[in-house]
């Protein structure tokens, strides 16, 4: 009898506790750490380095990141991959495998998760976009052929390690991804945030600081400069994804390939050269949202001003729908936007200077001699303008320049 009652004890002791045992804080800082390894394997390994090719890492780094994926989102990298680079390729699209502007927001943040699984049977797609992923025996053999197994092995590790509570902690575990990729980056990072970069596209940064989501957040900057390793752009921007591939690389676990180019401004150039155009076409979003911001703003205010007619006239959702063309409005508001615009030329002029500097870089493969004497043509045009904020811009826009990012003469 007093067998039986060490035996129940323990398994009651056990089923309570584990085997490692456990406090309240323990087992929230144990959370912590797990589920920022998750999404740090999926940034760095996943993100930076396998769809982007922005950063080399060494197999003590991948191999660990690429267990660890398994075991907590039973992911392959294959399909990853290539679920990423054709939202890149078709983003904003019908074919867009997860866009709120095609799904709706609602959608995407809270199934996610099912339109990744409906991306991943796309076999056409997944071999079109995959090109470049491992093959090697274990990913053939046990990550792709038995990809329900590792967040079994895992549930079965974390019960036996913390008893009964183990199936919760797992099960929570098994939402950081569905959370906070699938829902949170892929939609609201399509949908409320701020953007340093006019995109082609609808992506947002959620915040300046990408602490939660292994800086993922930065998701405007990153559709700015897909292949750049570092996601944060402007000083108080901060990128954990970032710090630990910096302190990787520091201990030679990590090499930097690509991050993206400073803008120099030259003075007293008189004309656009190579090095503009090259700028022109690297910046090219940037330079887009300077336009805005140096060119049609002012131009609008003092329209506006000589007119005496308030800027709020306009509903705030078709002003700031101004910045794009109204691209992102439904068919008839952006016909209304359209009509306004025409009915003031001076804004109307601005509106086309930015169609026409927008169509040589949209010429990009073209033939560079060409694309140049158009750039120093619509200089030419735009200093004579008599529109002062697009002469100024015109102006600076001659001296633009890269600079070599120091990161990766570092690397």
């Amino acid at each position: 009898m007093p067998e039986d009652l060490d035996m129940n004890e323990t398994l009651y002791t056990w089923l309570t506790e584990g085997l490692a045992g456990y406090s309240w804080l323990g087992l929230a800082l144990a959370f912590a750490v797990m589920a920022q390894a998750t999404i740090l394997s999926v940034t760095i390994y996943l993100h930076r380095c396998m769809a982007h090719r922005g950063v080399d890492l060494h197999p003590l780094v991948s191999h660990p990141m690429r267990f660890w994926l398994w075991m907590t989102t039973a992911m392959v990298t294959k399909e990853w991959v290539a679920i990423h680079r054709k939202h890149h390729a078709k983003c904003e699209t019908e074919e867009d495998p997860h866009s709120p502007q095609v799904y709706g927001i609602g959608t995407v943040f809270f199934e996610g998760v099912e339109l990744y699984r409906k991306a991943a049977h796309d076999t056409p797609a997944i071999e079109q976009y995959g090109a470049g992923c491992p093959t090697d025996w274990v990913e053939r053999n046990v990550y792709a052929r038995f990809r329900e197994m590792g967040p079994t092995l895992l549930l079965f590790i974390e019960v036996a390690a913390f008893g009964v509570i183990g199936v919760a902690f797992w099960a929570l575990q098994m939402l950081v991804i569905p959370v906070l990729a699938a829902g949170t980056i892929n939609g609201i990072g399509h949908w409320w945030g701020y953007r340093n970069f006019e995109t082609d596209d609808t992506a947002t940064n959620i915040t300046p600081w990408g602490l939660i989501a292994g800086g993922e957040e930065l998701h405007n900057n990153h559709h700015a400069f897909p292949s750049s390793a570092r996601f944060a752009l402007r000083r108080f921007e901060f990128d954990i994804g970032w710090a630990v591939l910096r302190v990787l690389q520091t201990v030679g676990l990590a090499k930097v390939r690509r991050v993206a180019p400073q803008l120099d401004v030259r003075p007293n150039i008189q004309l656009p050269d190579a090095d503009t155009l090259r700028a022109l076409m690297v910046h090219r979003y940037k330079v887009m949202t300077d336009y805005f911001s140096g060119v049609i703003l002012p131009t609008w205010r003092e329209e506006a001003r000589e007119a005496g007619e308030s800027i709020r006239m306009l509903p705030r959702r078709m002003r700031r729908a101004m910045v794009n063309g109204g691209r992102w409005l439904e068919e008839d508001a952006r016909e209304r936007l359209n009509v306004w615009i025409k009915e003031r030329p001076r804004l109307a002029d601005v509106f086309e200077y930015r169609s026409r500097l927008r169509a040589i870089y949209d010429r990009s493969g073209h033939n560079a001699d060409a694309m140049l004497e158009s750039l120093r043509q619509w200089c030419r045009e735009a200093e004579a303008s008599g529109n002062r904020a697009l002469e100024q811009f015109a102006y600076r826009l001659k001296g633009y320049a890269l600079v070599p990012a120091p990161a990766v003469a570092a690397a």
